[in-house]
């Protein structure tokens, strides 16, 4: 299933008023590795966020994470989804949105969430894995964060 987002985003004119600037399905759809799709509505660099005239963002590429910025991602994972173990610097925002996953952390712990739960991920290491019948979607909200620290030991971005 190709991943179809409908994105609506406003802005304004010359003279102040509220206005559509786009509502489009996304076209930014793309798969990082087998059984996987996401694609990113918007980002934001800097802080406080510039909502000043209009320059869409998601014309080019992303990493997973914009240093000093936000990237909102809608990824969508099919049963058994090529895994990826991970840790952004950022706090992430997660809202299950259609199905279930399993997050697993890297001391083995798995927590499954479904339509509905939500998750603040804390640059822990994490997985996903679909291992039900169904796709699932989430939307994620990546806040640029510094490096987690452990026992005085900054833990690095992986994966």
């Amino acid at each position: 299933m190709s991943l179809q987002i409908r994105r609506v985003v406003t802005g304004h004119n010359a003279e102040g008023k509220a206005i559509v600037e786009v509502d489009e399905l996304a076209r930014n759809v793309i798969s990082n590795r087998p059984g996987a799709q996401s694609c990113v509505v918007w980002s934001t660099k800097g802080f406080p966020v510039n909502n000043d005239g209009f320059d869409d963002p998601t014309q080019g590429s992303f990493k997973t994470t914009v240093e000093n910025g936000t990237v909102f991602r809608i990824v969508h994972y099919e049963p058994g989804v090529t895994p990826r173990n991970h840790r952004t610097d950022s706090i992430d925002y997660a809202v299950v949105i259609s199905g279930s996953i399993d997050m697993e952390l890297d001391d083995g712990v798995v927590v499954t969430l479904k339509a509905g739960d939500v998750l603040v991920q804390r640059g822990t290491i994490h997985n996903w894995v679909n291992n039900g019948a169904e796709p699932c979607t989430i939307a994620f909200v990546l806040v640029s964060g510094k490096p987690v620290e452990a026992g005085g030991k900054p833990l690095a971005a992986i994966g």
